[in-house]
């Protein structure tokens, strides 16, 4: 049975009580239960104040068989990060804003870089995404053309430099779709002349989407997977709906992060479940305790505060 984590930024000693609670025990190999194992579903490091310590806890635990663990966008932006071209050239400037949550945990492996550059390599030997059969993990965003890119493409073991590199220089390449759907989700880009009025008071150019329903005949606030503002009540035109992956009710269960759910909900479909509790606010992190169950039960919830 298993355990599936959400994303943990950093919070070393909410993640130690968390696993304390669910029955893990510390031992000389990390923390291990009798009888399961914990997933976690990307983004441990960044943000948080225990940054070195999270990716301590995570890597023992996974190199030790006591745990899964799948890139997140956090993750494969550190990567990328430390890239260099062949002239010996950094691959990314400093400058680039994508970048500025990468630099707490850079401050934090200060006079320890030799420790994070092989946590680096490390990372790079993590999942794209999990199919268990019975359930599927993905950091972001199950989407089946971008999965089956990945299955037919990068092979498993260490995903090699050259993959990253793409995604970032060529985003809409192949591969940069994929992964970043994969890792990052699905977006709505609103046209330029179209502009929307959030609760906020702001006029966003992107929404993150419910990248699992149709869009036809939704309003934006129907579509809208955002936990940090809301959208009007009104119907998206067709001529601006963009391309989906529709994830059909009869599927795997499918666990995934990233979209900071700090007021829930966490179920948000019989088979959709984000266990993202907005960690770095909320001072809480959320786990889904999977005991082979086909439909997800909120009696399987378990979270818990600093």
């Amino acid at each position: 049975m298993y355990d599936i984590i959400g994303d943990v930024h950093g919070h070393a000693t909410i993640l130690k009580k968390l696993l304390t609670q669910l029955g893990y025990q510390k031992t000389e190999s990390g923390y291990s239960h009798s009888d399961r194992k914990a997933i976690f579903v990307g983004d441990f490091i960044n943000r948080g104040p225990e940054i070195k310590k999270t990716i301590r806890i995570v890597r023992a635990m996974v190199e030790n068989k006591h745990a899964m663990a799948v890139l997140g966008n956090h993750e494969i932006n550190a990567i990328i990060y430390y890239l260099k071209f062949k002239t010996g050239d950094p691959l990314v400037k400093a400058s680039n804003k994508n970048f500025f949550s990468l630099f707490k945990t850079i401050n934090q492996f200060v006079g320890n870089s030799e420790e994070f550059l092989e946590h680096l390599q490390w990372l790079r030997t993590l999942p794209l995404f999990l199919d268990m059969g019975d359930f599927r993990v993905v950091h972001a965003c199950w989407s089946k053309p971008a999965v089956d890119f990945v299955k037919a493409n990068i092979p498993a073991g260490k995903i090699k430099k050259s993959v990253f590199r793409e995604i970032y220089r060529n985003p809409k390449s192949d591969a940069g779709r994929s992964i970043w759907t994969l890792t990052k989700g699905i977006d709505f880009r609103l046209p330029g002349d179209l502009k929307l009025i959030n609760n906020k008071g702001v006029s966003p150019r992107t929404f993150r989407m419910r990248w699992w329903e149709q869009p036809p005949g939704k309003t934006f606030e129907e579509m809208s997977f955002e936990s940090k503002f809301s959208l009007p009540h009104y119907t998206i035109p067709e001529q601006i709906i963009p391309e989906n992956y529709v994830y059909p009710e009869d599927e795997p269960i499918v666990f995934f992060g990233h979209y900071c759910r700090g007021n829930g909900p966490f179920i948000v479909r019989s088979n959709i479940c984000c266990v993202d509790s907005c960690i770095n606010g909320t001072k809480k992190l959320t786990a889904y305790r999977w005991n082979g169950e086909k439909t997800l039960n909120k009696e399987n919830l378990i979270q818990i505060g600093k």
